[in-house]
């Protein structure tokens, strides 16, 4: 029986629990949020969207997701 592990970080202003696996993408998809439409500040430092999918979400990371809304 396999355990899963989880790491403990900062996601918009409460910490919470994740599976230590997460690439800041796979992160995204796992709030039901759209990687295109999200800027990422990963430990106070604007992510690129290429970078998304190679950076890891690791254990104490500070990260906040901001989501754009269209409108007129």
């Amino acid at each position: 029986m396999s355990e899963q592990r989880t790491i403990r970080i900062h996601l918009n202003g409460t910490d919470r629990d994740v599976e230590a696996d997460h690439t800041v993408r796979t992160l995204i998809e796992s709030l039901d949020l759209h990687p295109a439409l999200i800027v990422v500040e990963l430990n106070r430092e604007i992510l690129s969207r290429d970078l998304y999918e190679k950076a890891p979400v690791r254990d104490g990371d500070t990260i906040e997701l901001v989501h754009f809304v269209g409108g007129g």
